[in-house]
C-alpha cells in the first residue's frame, strides 16, 4: 500500500464507535474508506454535512454531495445537511469528538502548522483554528517529510494553527505521541527501523523500550 493508504489505515484505528469525527481536506478524508468493521462513525465536515461516507463509483458522482475540499462524497442513511453556521456551532461548541487534519509541520510541543504558507496564495484559514480548538482529540494525518525535509520540527518555521497541542501524529513512518515530557514514538511502520525515524525527524524523540510495529485497519469490504 502506498504512504497515504497506510496513513489513513492506521487513523482509522483510532475510531471509537457511535462517535462524531471530523475528516479535514485531503489525506484525512481517506480515512472514511477504512472504517474497521463493527465501527459506526458519523464524519462531519464542516461545509455541513454529518453521516458521509466513502467516495461513490465513477459515474455516481451527486455535485450537492462533496467534502470541505471539494471531493464528492456519498451520503449514508440517516445523513443530514446545513449551513455553515450550524456546522461551526458543531466545532466551537466542543461537540467533536475527534478531528483529523493534515499538517505542514508538528513541532516537539505538539503545536501544529497546517494553514498557510508565507508567501503563497491561499484562499482563507478555513476551520483548522476552531477545529484544534473545538474537537475532544486531535489527530494529524501527513507524510513524514516533504521535499526532503521533516515535517515534525523543534520549532515551528511556519504560522501555528493554534496553541493548543494536538493529541497524535501519524505518518507513513511513525505514530507520535505529545507528552508534557516531550514527543513520544509509539510505534513505526512495517520495515521502518527507529533509526530510520530518528534521521527523518527534526525534533528528539522520547524512546521508552521496544517500539512495536504499527498496525492497520482492515475496512468492513476487505473483512468480507
Amino acid at each position: 500500500m502506498d504512504a497515504k493508504e497506510l496513513i489513513a489505515r492506521r487513523v482509522a484505528l483510532e475510531l471509537h464507535d457511535r462517535t462524531l469525527v471530523n475528516l479535514g481536506i485531503g489525506l484525512p478524508t481517506l480515512v472514511s474508506r477504512y472504517v474497521p468493521h463493527g465501527i459506526t462513525v458519523a464524519f462531519q465536515s464542516e461545509n455541513g454535512i454529518i453521516g458521509f461516507g466513502a467516495p461513490p463509483p465513477n459515474g455516481m458522482e451527486d455535485p450537492h454531495l462533496t467534502d470541505a475540499g471539494g471531493g464528492f462524497i456519498s451520503a449514508l442513511p440517516g445523513a443530514a445537511s446545513f449551513d455553515s453556521s450550524t456546522s461551526f456551532a458543531l466545532i466551537r461548541g466542543g461537540h467533536l469528538d475527534m478531528t483529523v487534519l493534515g499538517g505542514l509541520q508538528v513541532d516537539a510541543a505538539g503545536h501544529l502548522a497546517n494553514w498557510m504558507v508565507p508567501g503563497k496564495l491561499v484562499p482563507g484559514m478555513g476551520g483548522a483554528m476552531d477545529l484544534v480548538v473545538g474537537a475532544k482529540r486531535v489527530i494529524v494525518a501527513m507524510q513524514h517529510a516533504a521535499k526532503g525535509q521533516p515535517k515534525i520540527v523543534a520549532t515551528l518555521t511556519l504560522p501555528p494553527t493554534a496553541i493548543r497541542p494536538v493529541s497524535l501524529i501519524v505518518t507513513e513512518m511513525a505514530v507520535i505521541e505529545p507528552t508534557p515530557e516531550g514527543l513520544l514514538l509509539r510505534e513505526r511502520a512495517p520495515g521502518v527501523s527507529v533509526a530510520d525515524i530518528i534521521a527523518q525527524t527534526g525534533a528528539d524523540l522520547l524512546i521508552i523500550g521496544e517500539v512495536p510495529e504499527m498496525p492497520v485497519a482492515i475496512p468492513n469490504e476487505d473483512a468480507a
